[in-house]
């Protein structure tokens, strides 16, 4: 019959050890953080204007009264990101494998795509609504598009050129004797970007693609700038009827909320594709 492992009184004095100093370092944070925020808070307290500026922009009366019209704004600011997001998934990935085929018989296809999240990632978001949302409609004045449409449009425009830019630096940083394994077994050249390459193409540079999504959660407020009624727009809209400021503090909060999953996702998976690495690397 097997017998349990004793341990070791050294070892339970280590593990006391590391406990008391998480239990110290978890105590310092907490008493760090508190001064912090009453240092700041005392420094807001003592300003001359602090009543003001707590009356126009933390109003909870205009916090309530706002905050249906914001949230039902942030709706369509949520429905272009899920049309936004898919675009940018199958177009940047058309560039990046566009721009890592080889040969000089596909120099056209890899120029063109260059050229593409070239320009488009030298041209700010902002400028492309603009061309896009006034300068797309004015080809058939008699048909009217939708600025949502347009808007969504111009943000898979502009995020597929980074986005692309990612996926090329993760597919080129498979090693080539990956393709060359994949061909010896008979896998055709599709058949080895779409099961060998790709997912550790992604794998690598999920991280990044993960902040791209979330600028992108951002960037979708710009589409106020066309006259959609998103969140930011309504928050407009209640602003210059009421000339308080609270309706902004809730669409930034609303956005924070949005996008604050997604962030605690990226940083745990950061941390850990960093202890996998780590791990792998210790002898």
């Amino acid at each position: 019959m097997a017998t349990e492992l004793e341990i070791s009184d050294i070892e339970l004095g280590r593990r006391t050890y590391r406990r008391s100093k998480a239990r110290r370092s978890f105590a310092l944070s907490v008493v760090s953080f508190l001064v912090f925020a009453g240092a700041i808070w005392w420094v807001l307290a003592n300003s001359p204007g602090w009543a003001l500026v707590q009356q126009t922009f933390f109003s909870p009366e205009h916090f309530a009264r706002s905050f249906p019209k914001v949230l039902d704004g942030l709706w369509l600011n949520l429905r272009m990101l899920i049309v936004a997001a898919i675009g940018v998934a199958i177009l940047s990935t058309l560039l990046a494998v566009a721009r890592t085929l080889g040969g000089p018989i596909f120099f056209p296809i890899r120029f063109l795509a260059a050229a593409y999240t070239d320009i488009f990632r030298g041209v700010p978001l902002l400028l492309v609504l603009f061309i896009i949302g006034f300068g797309v409609p004015g080809l058939n004045p008699s048909q009217r598009i939708p600025v949502e449409v347009l808007g969504t449009i111009a943000i898979i425009l502009t995020y597929s050129s980074y986005v692309s830019e990612v996926l090329r630096a993760g597919l080129e940083s498979v090693h080539p004797s990956q393709r060359a394994a994949a061909r010896s077994l008979g896998l055709s050249h599709g058949q080895t970007l779409r099961h060998i390459v790709v997912p550790q193409a992604v794998r690598k540079v999920t991280p990044a693609l993960m902040n791209d999504f979330i600028a992108m959660q951002k960037d979708v407020g710009l589409i106020s700038v066309l006259g959609a009624t998103d969140a930011i727009r309504a928050a407009q809209i209640y602003t210059a009827s009421t000339f308080n400021y609270t309706s902004y503090i809730v669409a930034g909060l609303l956005f924070i909320i949005l996008s604050w999953p997604l962030i605690r996702f990226t940083d745990w998976y950061t941390d850990r594709l960093r202890r996998r690495e780590q791990m792998g690397g210790a002898v």
